[in-house]
């Protein structure tokens, strides 16, 4: 698909200092910009490329005065960086707007299905299961029976929606994503084996929520795994039984969060931390990669390490803990010297 920069000017509302009828048909870093490709310069370390580009279209801030010749057609923009991000999401929309039923698909006879929708070849739809508007399942999906998803919602290769889900609008779902696998449930006998406890509650996804590849949530013992609006969660996450998450929340790549653990909004969880059950983060915590976290948290705080300290509290204990093995020395030889005297 080919645009001229008049027409990506009009998607980004700024204008054209060139040649309005050039064409590009592909996305391109501008040091490997190539003829027919568009780039973006917003970071002053990258503008010595804008005279070597061989990018047909750059787009700028509208504030960019060249100082010797350029050979690229420049969109002028209010910020370069926001705007190439919009044509990024125009981009992928127009990309991802397949309609349609492949085939070969199964689609019980009792689920309903929005318009505009495209289904996959070789993804399955169960009974009872309820589809807005101009959803998106790619090839190889499972959509288990009695689930609801909403309008504008992608899911992409792969991914596996267990029975009676809940998922809303505008929710981007990556491949092998697991939503609605029982959770870890077994409790032990007289014999010191283990009993698995019935899983029968179910997963609810909130609107605008972004869920990375091979993530998996567990459906509730009873009752509901909530992850609220606006949540965003990278690859590979586990969440388990009756856990909710708040609005906004972002959770990084190979964090695992333990049953009935609740999390309030607006945190941010860095990559492989490690949350125990039962407990409650509060609103606007932050917790630094490879945290452990065995207590309630309050509002607010940054933690760090495992077991988990205020973050404050980590950096001046581990200013301490390098210099331990000179301490451990000082303390030995003022020691002998004591003994000495």
């Amino acid at each position: 698909m080919k645009f001229t920069a008049t027409q990506i000017a009009a998607i980004l509302e700024g204008d054209v200092d060139g040649n309005p009828h050039i064409e590009v048909s592909k996305l391109a870093k501008i040091e490997e910009g190539e003829i027919g490709s568009l780039t973006f310069l917003s970071n002053p370390k990258y503008t010595h490329f804008i005279y070597s580009t061989e990018a047909s279209i750059t787009i700028v801030d509208k504030t960019f005065l060249p100082d010797k010749e350029i050979k690229t057609t420049l969109i002028r923009v209010e910020n370069a960086y926001k705007a190439f991000s919009k044509l990024l999401e125009y981009y992928n929309m127009v990309k991802l707007n397949k309609i349609g039923i492949e085939e070969p698909v199964y689609k019980s006879d009792t689920a309903v299905i929005g318009a505009n929708a495209y289904l996959g070849a070789f993804s399955y739809l169960g009974n009872n299961v309820i589809l807005g508007d101009n959803v998106k399942i790619f090839p190889g999906v499972y959509i288990g029976d009695n689930v609801k998803i909403g309008n504008n919602v992608i899911l992409f290769a792969g991914a596996k929606i267990y029975s009676e889900t809940e998922i809303g609008n505008n929710c981007i779902i990556n491949s092998n994503v697991v939503l609605g696998a029982d959770g870890f449930g077994f409790t032990p006998n007289e014999n010191g084996e283990y009993n698995k406890v019935p899983q029968i509650g179910n997963v609810v996804i909130e609107d605008f929520v972004d869920i990375g590849a091979a993530t998996t949530i567990d459906r509730a013992t009873l009752g509901s795994t909530i992850i609220r609006r606006g949540v965003k969660l990278d690859n590979q996450i586990q969440i388990a039984h009756n856990v909710e998450i708040g609005e906004n929340t972002v959770i990084a790549a190979q964090s695992g969060i333990a049953g009935s653990t609740k999390i309030g909004k607006n945190c941010i969880i860095g990559g492989q931390v490690g949350i125990a059950g039962h407990l409650s983060i509060g609103n606007g915590v932050r917790i630094q990669a490879q945290s452990g976290i065995g207590r309630n948290v309050k509002d607010n705080e940054a933690l760090q390490g495992s077991p988990a300290l205020n973050y404050g509290d980590f950096n001046k204990s581990y200013v301490h803990f390098k210099n331990l093995p000179k301490i451990i020395n000082s303390l030995n030889n003022l020691e002998k010297k004591i003994n000495n005297d």
